[in-house]
């Protein structure tokens, strides 16, 4: 016999954290379903991935906002490619053109056509401000890890109740999603493990508490808090590191570092889940395709739609915090490192330089490193 009761038998389980939620979103566009991105206004955007869109999902956009078109939002670096005029900041927003096909719309994110159907439009993007739930869903594209693109629609956001199956999130979340990720990790376990120029180390895993990517602190000897250690801050390279991609530098940097800090004695590497600059492995790959057809590290990335660096280092600001240490002698050429641990509260006394001789196959990726990025090489 059920016996009845005010109180809600799962306190919490059904209300997940902003995080979360995010996450969930994120899923959601990378699996080409809709998702309803709220702001401060009284309407909603329905949006759907450019990268996922066919004739149904479209179709099934247009329905969601009572039969009206819904517009194509790309950002300033894909929208100058395709040579369209940038009348609104950041983002362009171009009016659903019904003359072309799902194939073809999605070729407006995806860069990897351009040369080979060169003949399209032209768009003419719209003048009128963009709302923050329309930037929202941009961004939650580039958590997602797919092309920073978007089919748009706006609808009233009473009508948002009306699906409840459609995953819902808030812009001002999306915007806040890589400082809450950081804020929020907990350190969740470590064991010793011995490396290849450094025997004496242990790894320690970090976790945001609600959700998100787990990011790897390898301290190496006994480093003392609060410092200054010896600290590089490593973003994840699946070619580089696991592979030995010839490309790039990274996997002589990982190998070098952890010889490097173990031959001083002490210090901290720390593995942070930042594919590709930030971009994920799969747009990663996209932009080694436009590099062979002659494009350099920087143009790629923007041609892709992204920022030439996309990553945040403020979750390597918060693992260091969390290891006791407020000073680091920082083992980098990226003068941008440096500036964002300074700007999260971790004093750089000391850039230590940490250069690798070029190879056939990455001497112009490093020449653009310096050129364009600022790199110290």
């Amino acid at each position: 016999m059920a016996v009845e009761t005010d109180r809600d038998p799962l306190p919490g389980l059904n209300t997940p954290s902003p995080l979360a939620t995010v996450e969930r979103a994120a899923f959601e566009l990378r699996c080409g379903r809709p998702v309803f991105v709220l702001d401060e206004s009284d309407r909603a955007t329905a949006v759907i991935a450019t990268e996922m869109a066919n004739e149904a999902r479209i179709q099934g956009l247009i329905d969601l906002a009572d039969g009206q078109l819904p517009h194509i939002v790309l950002t300033h670096h894909r929208a100058a490619t395709l040579k369209i005029r940038l009348y609104t900041p950041e983002f362009v927003r171009i009016p659903y053109p019904d003359w072309l096909t799902a194939g073809q719309i999605r070729q407006l994110a995806d860069p990897q056509y351009d040369l080979a159907d060169p003949m399209r439009g032209p768009f003419l993007a719209e003048r009128d401000p963009i709302a923050e739930s329309v930037k929202g869903s941009v961004k939650l594209a580039k958590i997602a890890r797919i092309l920073p693109s978007v089919l748009a629609n706006t609808v009233p956001a009473i009508q948002v109740g009306v699906y409840p199956d459609i995953v819902t999130v808030n812009a001002g979340d999306i915007a806040a999603y890589d400082t809450r990720a950081a804020a929020g990790l907990k350190r969740v376990t470590a064991a010793k493990v011995p490396l290849e120029g450094a025997e004496n180390a242990k790894i320690i895993a970090f976790r945001p508490a609600d959700g998100g990517i787990e990011h790897l602190a390898i301290v190496i000897g006994d480093p003392e808090p609060p410092g200054p250690a010896l600290v590089r801050i490593h973003s994840e390279c699946f070619t580089g590191d696991l592979i030995g991609s010839l490309k790039c530098d990274c996997g002589e940097q990982l190998k070098g570092a952890i010889h490097q800090i173990g031959a001083e004695g002490s210090g901290i590497l720390l593995y942070l889940a930042q594919e590709g600059r930030g971009i994920g492995l799969i747009n990663k790959l996209r932009a080694y395709a436009l590099q062979d057809q002659g494009f350099d590290t920087v143009e790629a990335n923007q041609r892709l739609g992204f920022e030439d660096d996309e990553r945040v280092f403020l979750a390597a600001a918060e693992m260091l915090r969390q290891l006791g240490f407020s000073k680091v002698r920082l083992l980098t050429n990226n003068p941008r490192k440096v500036a964002q641990l300074e700007e999260f509260g971790i004093e750089v006394p000391e850039r230590v330089a940490h250069a690798f001789e070029s190879n056939e196959h990455n001497e112009r990726y490093l020449a653009v490193k310096a050129e364009k990025s600022g790199h110290i090489l």
